[in-house]
């Protein structure tokens, strides 16, 4: 399939783009499309886009910000959330890594659409060069005289959940990155009590093609509700592991044996993961086309495109521990339901390793039911996500390792 290149051209090098090189390319030519037709055209613009959220949630992009723009005040702020912390997902971290541009001008877009007075990067302490990056951006777009309002690099903690909007807004403020109970929501109160839009890293940088280059151009791209380009990571599974970009509408076969090259070692896949907090396919779903849409019947979807392998030699059960390792580790203790559902899922699920496991199923599925919707965030529910569906996919081999009597209630 032919992808559109929006946010990863091909270059030369692989050094950060700097503004000669992004301007060339036509960089920030939407910035100046929207200050010539103003905010209201860029919100439209950005309507008829159809454009989500790529930080996982898939929330309309122009719906958040016509909260933050219809919002009383005269102080407002954006912030550019690059704080990626889902293992196996590499996007936010090249595409700041390789095109700073592309975000701060997508940054300064957001600001300009919402009345925002001040931006904020958002990025993790360990990102080193991503740090580098957006420092050298936003010296060379201050010399150029390209920023409308000021621009700070903020670097958040080194946990999962400050990665969530609200969490990093907190880190910003100097306090311990943790959610925040919603309503209200940032675009009615957010950094310092302002009104506050947050937008992924790879948001803003579609935004920055949008603006350039119409709504209508991004919307002539991928599936009827799945609009653009989006960005994948694949691991060290596949021949050719890396970033990449497909259109909605590609396949996870374009993608897994198109770009990645297939399974190495003539590994044969049983199923992936599409991200961390998603459901699993199995292999049959290869032909799929990657759209809302059409994952969402299968109990899945895209989230933030770091693709998870299940090969022949996999051990399915001990991969689902080490996910719900992952999540019981990282919740932040503010919210009991959480805590509690994290934690039982790893206790149950060792049980089922230690061949003493009758009920597993039954238990798991009660618990997930029991605690969705009663988190700050939403962990709680992208830790049950990949664990009840693993007991669905994987049914016959959680049974096996439960023991004899313990296989899956009907």
């Amino acid at each position: 399939m032919q992808t559109p290149a929006l946010l990863l051209p091909q270059r030369p090098s692989d050094a950060p783009e700097t503004l000669s090189e992004y301007r060339a390319r036509g960089g920030y030519g939407g910035l100046a499309n929207a200050q010539q037709h103003g905010a209201i055209w860029l919100r439209s613009e950005v309507t008829a886009a159809g454009l989500r959220g790529r930080g996982g949630a898939a929330f309309p992009t122009a719906t958040k910000w016509q909260l933050a723009a219809d919002a009383a005040g005269d102080e407002k702020f954006v912030v550019g959330n690059g704080g990626e912390h889902e293992p196996g997902s590499d996007k936010d971290r090249y595409l700041v890594a390789h095109h700073p541009h592309a975000v701060l001008e997508g940054l300064l877009l957001a600001g300009f659409a919402t009345g925002a007075q001040k931006g904020y990067v958002y990025l993790i302490e360990d990102m080193t060069a991503q740090r580098a990056a957006i420092e050298q951006a936003l010296a060379e777009a201050t010399a150029a005289g390209l920023l409308p309002f000021p621009v700070e690099l903020h670097l958040g903690p080194t946990t999962y959940v400050a990665g969530e909007e609200t969490a990093a807004l907190e880190s910003i403020e100097g306090k311990p990155a943790k959610p925040r109970q919603k309503p209200p929501f940032p675009g009615q109160a957010g950094l310092f009590g302002k009104p506050t839009t947050v937008n992924n890293v790879e948001t803003l940088a579609h935004v920055a093609w949008i603006a350039r280059e119409g709504g209508a151009a991004f919307a002539a791209i991928g599936t009827a509700e799945s609009k653009g380009t989006l960005l994948f990571t694949l691991g060290d599974e596949v021949v050719h592991p890396g970033v990449y970009e497909l259109p909605f509408g590609a396949t996870y076969r374009d993608l897994i044996e198109g770009k990645g090259g297939g399974l190495k070692n003539g590994r044969t896949l049983r199923a992936f993961l599409p991200a961390m907090s998603a459901g699993f396919l199995l292999a049959e779903h290869l032909h799929v086309p990657i759209a809302y849409e059409t994952l969402r019947p299968l109990g899945t979807g895209p989230g933030c495109g770091g693709v998870k392998i299940v090969d022949d030699t996999t051990d399915v059960v001990a991969m689902t521990i080490g996910i719900a390792e992952f999540f019981m580790k990282e919740q932040c203790g503010q919210c009991p339901p959480c805590r509690m559902e994290t934690n039982q899922f790893v206790h149950i699920l060792k049980a089922v390793q230690a061949a003493k496991g009758p009920g597993y199923d039954d238990k798991m599925k009660k618990l997930a039911d029991f605690s969705r919707k009663k988190g700050r965030c939403s962990l709680i529910e992208m830790a049950a996500a990949p664990v009840i569906s693993a007991l669905s996919c994987f049914a016959d081999d959680f049974a096996r390792a439960a023991g004899p009597g313990a296989a899956p209630e009907a």
